[in-house]
């Protein structure tokens, strides 16, 4: 039995007072079992039994409440949320803190290795939340979405300056080579459009496919604006590639809580205050102060 999970804990009752009964009855009144009766003194038991079932699935019950939110974050998407080496860092981790924090939610900042093991483990409900990342219909079935995004997060076309194309909008994509980092979905409808119309490899990371971008095995790649930018500059070789314009998608991001996980009741606390803090300015101060850190440390590190 999983404790903490409140379906688990109603079933667990059920079978424990199911079990009890019928140690009692046949204790009690073994004649009285073939008669399908209940004797008198039995039946003032299963009243205390009973009570004694309830406070246990009581206290089983309180052990599913946010007693300490843990988070985790992909930890290769600098300068919006990446890992050190040590801890993990970037504008969704500051904003998380600062909403936990204000709110007074205990909470742990949690490194998990690779974006898909950070999914995965948000469809179990081994993690509450996961900050930040787009909402699509899949991801609403284990998530749960704020009304308020993080922040604005556009997704752009990089190429190589050398093998450059024309690019007005997504239909001047078919028919060449694209990439994507596994797991990153976009938004807006164009997850669907890509997988109908465009020919797209995945790779582990966003420099495995500025590699091989730069190499001509790609002709474009596809990544958040600010996540492109922030591996070229820590590539060195920025002047190499650009970002087109438009961008492909104007998206945003969210703080997301687990379905599965323990605090999906602060849901509604985190959107409230979440709101409160775009509109003072803070979530725009943290958001400088996150892309200037990872200027003057561009590390990153994926175990």
């Amino acid at each position: 039995m999983v404790l903490g999970r409140t379906s688990n804990v109603a079933h667990a009752r059920r079978e424990l007072l199911r079990t009890f009964r019928w140690r009692m009855l046949v204790t009690a009144c073994p004649a009285c079992i073939a008669r399908k009766e209940t004797p008198p003194m039995t039946r003032l038991r299963l009243v205390r039994l009973s009570c004694l079932v309830l406070m246990a699935g009581a206290m089983f019950g309180a052990g599913a409440q946010c007693t300490r939110l843990v988070l985790a974050a992909d930890p290769d998407y600098p300068p919006l949320h990446w890992f050190d080496g040590t801890n993990m860092q970037g504008a969704s981790i500051a904003i998380a803190r600062k909403v936990l924090g204000d709110l007074k939610i205990p909470y742990e900042v949690r490194y998990l290795g690779p974006f898909p093991r950070v999914m995965a483990a948000a469809q179990s409900g081994d993690i509450d939340m996961v900050a930040t990342l787009k909402k699509t219909p899949e991801r609403e079935a284990f998530l749960l979405f704020p009304k308020t995004p993080a922040y604005t997060n556009p997704v752009a076309v990089f190429t190589a300056k050398e093998h450059s194309f024309e690019f007005k909008g997504r239909s001047d994509l078919v028919g060449l080579r694209g990439g994507i980092t596994r797991s990153n979905v976009f938004g807006d409808g164009f997850d669907e459009y890509m997988k109908q119309n465009l020919s797209i490899e995945e790779a582990n990371s966003p420099e495995n496919n500025f590699s091989k971008l730069g190499a001509g095995r790609l002709d474009y790649f596809i990544t958040g604006y600010y996540a492109g930018m922030a591996h070229l500059l820590k590539r060195g070789d920025e002047e190499r590639f650009e970002a087109k314009q438009p961008f492909l998608v104007e998206s945003v991001n969210y703080l997301a809580l687990t379905r599965k996980g323990h605090c999906a009741d602060k849901l509604d606390a985190i959107d409230a205050r979440l709101a409160v803090l775009k509109k003072s300015g803070a979530v725009d101060e943290l958001m400088r102060q996150s892309f200037a850190h990872w200027k003057a440390h561009p590390v990153v590190v994926v175990k």
